[in-house]
C-alpha cells in the first residue's frame, strides 16, 4: 500500500528526489557523507525534472550531480533490502560511464564518480553507518586500481562509533527520528514545504498511477499465462490417454488444433 502524499518523509523515494534538487540540501548532504568541501554542484538539464516514466527497463538515478571538478555523485534512496543493491550499483556504474564517454573519445575523459546508496536497513550486518568500496588487489588490498569509482552505502540503522556526530544526526533524521541540528532541521522544513506543493502531489499521484497500471497488467499477464498452462496441461492429459481425436482435444481444452498437433509432436519427441 502506497504512502498518502501527506505522510511522506525524506527516506521515501519520491520525497528525498524531489529535496535533494536542491543544492542548498544536495551540497552539504554530500559533504558530511564524503567529509570533504565541495565548491558547487550542478545538475545536468536531463536531471532537472523527475522522470514519471515507470518502465523497468529505463533508467531513473534519483539523483545525479556534478561538481565541476570532474566529479560526478549519483545518490539513490533505499528502504526495500531485495533489490539486489550490489548488481545494481555496478550496473549504474556502467551506465553513468556510458553517458560521460561520447563515442570516439578518450577513457582518459571518464571522471571520477562516486555511487551512493542510503539505506535505512543494515545490508551487511555490521552495525556500520558507512560502508565504502573501491577496486583494489586480492593479493595487496594497499594496491588500489585507480579507475576512479567509489561505491558507498549508507545504513541508517547503524551503531558503531564510525561516523561524525554530524553524519549520525543526518543519518537519524533519515530513519525517522526527530531533526537534532540546523541542518536537519532545514532538511525537515523543506519536507513539509513539498508537502504543501501541489505540482508535487499531482506529479506524485500520476507516478503512484503508472506503477498501479503497470501492475495490473502485469497481475493480468500473470492470470493469462496460468490459465494458458492449466490448458496445455490439460490438452496433454488427454493427448497421453489417447482416446480422443485431436479436434475433440483442442474443442474440450480450449487450445486451437494447431497447438494441440504442436503439443502432440513435442509429447512424441520427448517420448
Amino acid at each position: 500500500m502506497e504512502k498518502a502524499f501527506e505522510e511522506l518523509q525524506i527516506k521515501d523515494d519520491f520525497m528525498f528526489s524531489i529535496v535533494m534538487r536542491n543544492p542548498k540540501f544536495c551540497k552539504p548532504f554530500l559533504e558530511r557523507v564524503l567529509g570533504i568541501k565541495i565548491s558547487r554542484i550542478e545538475y545536468p538539464k536531463s536531471q532537472e525534472t523527475i522522470d514519471l516514466s515507470a518502465d523497468a527497463k529505463s533508467v531513473r538515478l534519483d539523483i545525479y550531480v556534478e561538481d565541476g571538478n570532474n566529479t560526478v555523485y549519483n545518490i539513490e534512496m533505499q528502504t526495500a533490502g531485495n533489490r539486489n543493491i550490489p548488481k545494481r550499483a555496478r550496473y549504474y556504474q556502467g551506465m553513468i560511464d556510458l553517458n560521460l564517454l561520447e563515442k570516439g573519445d578518450n577513457y582518459k575523459e571518464l571522471k571520477r564518480s562516486y555511487i551512493i546508496f542510503v539505506c535505512t536497513f543494515d545490508l551487511f550486518g555490521e552495525g556500520r553507518h558507512i560502508y565504502t568500496f573501491e577496486n583494489r588487489c586480492i593479493q595487496n588490498p594497499d594496491l588500489i586500481l585507480g579507475d576512479n569509482t567509489t561505491k558507498m552505502i549508507l545504513n541508517t540503522k547503524g551503531i558503531l562509533d564510525d561516523v561524525t556526530p554530524e553524519m549520525k544526526r543526518l543519518l537519524n533524521f533519515i530513519d525517522g527520528k526527530e531533526p537534532e541540528d540546523d541542518f536537519t532541521k532545514e532538511l525537515d522544513e523543506a519536507v513539509r514545504s513539498v508537502r504543501n506543493n501541489e505540482k508535487w502531489r499531482l506529479d506524485y499521484m500520476t507516478l503512484q498511477m503508472h506503477y498501479q497500471e503497470k501492475y495490473e497488467q502485469g497481475m493480468q499477464q500473470g492470470m493469462q499465462q496460468g490459465i494458458q498452462q492449466e490448458m496445455k496441461q490439460s490438452a496433454l492429459r488427454m493427448i497421453e490417454a489417447n482416446k480422443l481425436s485431436l479436434e475433440e482435444i483442442a474443442m474440450y481444452s480450449g487450445l486451437t488444433l494447431e497447438q494441440v498437433q504442436e503439443l502432440t509432436e513435442e509429447l512424441q519427441q520427448t517420448s
